[in-house]
């Protein structure tokens, strides 16, 4: 099991910038393909981006390609969602996920086992 702590988030303004992280400790993150899921109140949880172990591939939700970009250290056992040009429909809690399967879909929350507790992101007009 990885555990994961989210950090970053916080209130933006319309258009603004926000870099979440994620720290994962007890297992080697290489081993892990890694993604960022969102719930919004009254939604359902929403993939947002997805990275595979070596960071070769990356994977975006349509509603914030071009914006949003995902990376990750293994070094320092790190994950990150730089986010760009936030608009107020991205304001939900931000949840850092690991997957070791090696099949199945990136976009799918079923495929990933750990999960941190979240980082709430506020866009505000």
């Amino acid at each position: 099991q990885v555990q994961l702590v989210e950090s970053g988030g916080g209130l933006a303004q319309d258009g603004g910038s926000l870099r979440l992280s994620c720290a994962a400790s007890g297992r080697t993150l290489s081993n892990y393909a890694m993604g960022w899921f969102r719930l919004a109140p009254g939604k359902e949880r929403e993939f947002v981006a997805a990275i595979t172990r070596s960071g070769s591939a990356t994977y975006y939700a349509n509603s914030v390609k071009g914006r949003f970009t995902i990376a990750r250290d293994n070094a320092k056992n790190m994950v990150y969602l730089q986010m760009n040009s936030l608009k107020p429909e991205d304001t939900a809690v931000y949840y850092c996920a690991a997957r070791s399967l090696t099949v199945g879909s990136y976009y799918s929350s079923g495929t990933y086992g750990d999960w941190g507790r979240g980082t709430q992101v506020t866009v505000s007009l």
